[in-house]
């Protein structure tokens, strides 16, 4: 069991100084602590501690923590949100596993980890060409003995299997059953039935001991020296509090990704600047913070190219217009118990022949209808911004009166946000009102009234001269007329740490960090989308710590 080590002094001076700890934590973690005797602060630096301590408590950390669990070891869960689960919470539940699982038995799907691996390395699809063969093997022979796992957990799934999807030339995709305790979903919508993973791994962990640390932000990973020795564990803050809790086994960092900080994602495309949203935001962010403190003691980053490879949803068109999140499959609905911070749930596009996409300065830039990556590089062009040259700003849905009714939308909050929504009786009036934190520049009324009278003779012409639109169809000519935030929006890290095959750690010298492990999205060299992946290398994290100890 997890324990406190601040009352029971359960880390002995001897055995703390002998693995050297005051001589790497007394120059960063415990820096400040005054007159304080080395002997003093190598008593009572550490306040708990447990054999794993994983950042962040969403698919890959729980697990990592059963795993460790299953194999004897104690677990501590550090999470800086208010719950569990992360983005897996209110994700679509699909989880990718073949490699000959009981389900695929069950409807008559011959596979293998041998047909797993070589469908993962292929190189003629964008998904799997870039992969570090040797993590893709080690996928592939843990798949179906991780589905496996998940069932022994509680997991349900639906009866069916999805595909082939992705790089898979089989079918290997399945989702679970929503987890049937509404107060503990984070979104009831139907599409949204991640909640039954998590919960039922969360409900294994709890119940084998571990703890969760609910509201603890990582904010520190310590390390014997900046740049050698073992990872001791990690400093967190909660309520104002520093809490440092000691791993006697290893660390894992699983804090789902870089998507959410724009520092980190511009390192892989400068083009991300900050009014590209995430999806699963508000609910939990992918901030990048596992990779940062990794990295802050040597850990080197992997499969960059991965991340900009052109293929998989890493960036998403906004189907639900009009809300600042408007991810394709994920709706805020009103009965969220976060709605208060999400504040619309967007108006969904049915046909994208209803409405036209303009840029910041009211100009068409693309197909409507296209969804492809040349439509988001289209997106993101400079749109004349002197003083902003990456990123391309906002895009606007522009519609009129004539497409609500033929769509079949309530523009009104909470089907929409003031600041993300604007109506006026005429395109000049609409221009004029649009004023949003990310819009850079002033739409001219002007512009806009001549991009809207190109499009409607394209209707006219039946032909999009601009931008080969299929046979555009509607005119935009009776008011009210409307603009609705359609900017697109990142989902997928597709690259983070570089680790070996039992989810250790690497430096920039190809060297093991003992005692730090990575798994989930903040995990680089393998850019499958989906559960799977977080899964299998959370697990082997998990067990590789409480055998082995960070033990390259």
């Amino acid at each position: 069991m997890p324990k406190s080590t601040r009352k029971d002094a359960s880390v002995s001076r001897r055995a703390f100084l002998r693995k050297g700890a005051t001589a790497g934590v007394g120059a960063t973690a415990l820096a400040g602590l005054g007159g304080r005797t080395q002997e003093a602060e190598a008593q009572n630096f550490w306040d708990m501690s447990a054999d794993l301590v994983t950042i962040g408590a969403g698919t890959a950390g729980l697990a990592a923590a059963v795993s460790a669990l299953d194999h004897g070891a104690s677990v501590i869960m550090v999470e800086e949100n208010t719950d569990i689960g992360g983005h897996g919470l209110c994700s679509g539940g699909n989880v990718h596993l073949g490699g000959g699982t009981s389900n695929q038995k069950k409807h008559g799907v011959e596979d293998s980890a041998d047909q797993v691996f070589i469908d993962w390395i292929r190189h003629d699809h964008m998904q799997s060409r870039y992969s570090d063969r040797d993590l893709v093997r080690a996928f592939a022979d843990e798949n179906a003995a991780t589905y496996e796992f998940l069932i022994e957990n509680g997991v349900k799934f639906q009866d069916h299997l999805v595909g082939p999807t992705q790089a898979s030339r089989v079918r290997r995709q399945q989702r679970t059953i929503q987890w049937p305790v509404a107060s503990e979903r984070v979104t009831h919508h139907p599409t949204r039935v991640g909640s039954g993973l998590v919960r039922a791994l969360e409900k294994s962990a709890r119940a084998q001991g571990a703890e969760v640390l609910l509201r603890h932000k990582m904010t520190s990973i310590v390390r014997e020296s900046p740049s050698s020795g073992r990872v001791l564990g990690i400093t967190a803050t909660h309520d104002g509090r520093t809490v440092n809790i000691r791993a006697n086994k290893g660390v894992l960092v699983a804090t789902g990704g870089s998507t959410s900080n724009v520092t980190l994602r511009r390192t892989f495309d400068p083009r991300l600047t900050e009014e590209y949203q995430v999806a699963g935001e508000p609910w939990s962010r992918q901030s990048g913070d596992g990779e940062l403190a990794a990295m802050a003691v040597g850990a080197s980053l992997w499969g960059t190219a991965n991340q900009t490879c052109e293929q998989g949803i890493a960036i998403s068109k906004t189907r639900h217009i009009g809300c600042q999140w408007g991810y394709s499959s994920l709706i805020w609905q009103t009965d969220s118990r976060i709605f208060d911070l999400a504040r619309a749930s967007g108006l969904t596009v049915i046909d994208w022949q209803d409405l036209i996409l303009v840029n910041q300065t009211g100009r068409r830039f693309w197909n409507e209808v296209d969804a492809r990556y040349d439509f988001f590089a289209a997106a993101m062009a400079w749109s004349g911004d002197e003083n902003k040259l990456n990123g391309g700003g906002p895009i606007w849905a522009i519609f009129d009166q004539d497409a609500v009714e033929r769509e079949e939308w309530d523009p009104r909050p909470p089907n929409v946000d003031p600041d993300y929504f604007f109506q006026a009786d005429t395109l000049a009036e609409l221009a004029a009102a649009i004023k949003n934190p990310y819009q850079t520049l002033s739409m001219s009324g002007a512009t806009l009234e001549e991009t809207v009278a190109r499009y409607n003779s394209f209707v006219d012409l039946g032909e999009d001269e601009d931008f080969d639109k299929p046979t555009p169809r509607y005119k935009i000519e009776r008011p009210p007329f409307y603009a609705a935030w359609s900017t697109p929006i990142l989902h997928d890290s597709l690259t983070g740490l570089r680790t070996n095959t039992k989810a250790q750690v690497i430096d920039m010298r190809g060297q093991v960090i003992p005692g730090l492990y990575c798994a989930g999205e903040s995990q680089g060299g393998f850019a499958q989308h989906g559960l799977g992946r977080c899964l299998v290398f959370g697990r082997i994290a998990g067990r590789d710590a409480a055998v082995n100890g960070g033990i390259a």
